[in-house]
């Protein structure tokens, strides 16, 4: 049997899945393309998430992918200008809560990002320069506890307003625009 292979850039305010029990309404990966049956998420991006998801219709190459500990590499806009201290604090680790108890996470890749980067505008405006400063950083780590780099970014003093995923692997985001779907061969997710 042939497998398939796509990779998206999700949108914001859309989940991570196919089908959605409860009664609310929520938008799907269904909607934004014609995936064939059997095809799985590979990992999730929260319903506030953007950016880079990997989707296939083979088991073994989700197990595969997830399995390895590959880096996923965020970039995120937070509240305020993050300063290097910060980033160095999360590099180390920090404290966050996570399955009713407190967790440290493990040691990750972080740095300042200069400027705004080009991902265009999202679905939901995130506030005004009335408010306050943005400023933007990229973290990368090999671990995905839920909501983690939101709770890392609160963790140092900086609460997360924007969250894109742009690498998975050796996997980029690159030029692909919100919602746009692109079907590969095959992953080359190097370590």
């Amino acid at each position: 049997m042939s497998h398939q292979h796509f990779i998206l850039h999700k949108p914001y305010g859309y989940l991570s899945q196919f089908i959605y029990e409860l009664k609310r309404k929520k938008k799907l990966l269904g909607e934004l393309y014609d995936f064939p049956i059997g095809t799985m998420a590979i990992g999730r991006l929260d319903e506030d998430s953007e950016g880079l998801l990997l989707l296939t219709t083979d088991g073994m190459m989700s197990e595969i992918i997830r399995s390895k500990k590959v880096d996923k590499e965020y970039y995120v806009q937070v509240d305020g200008v993050i300063n290097q201290e910060a980033i160095d604090r999360l590099k180390m680790g920090v404290e966050i809560g996570f399955n009713g108890s407190k967790y440290i996470t493990k040691r990750c890749a972080a740095s300042l990002i200069d400027g705004v980067p080009n991902f265009g505008l999202r679905g939901k405006k995130i506030r005004d320069e009335r408010h306050g400063p943005t400023s933007w950083a990229s973290i990368t780590v090999n671990e995905g506890k839920f909501r983690q780099i939101r709770k890392m970014t609160a963790a140092v003093g900086f609460p997360t307003l924007r969250l894109v995923r742009v690498r998975i692997g050796s996997v980029l985001l690159d030029n692909l625009k919100s919602g746009e779907v692109m079907e590969v061969r095959n992953f080359q997710v190097e370590i």
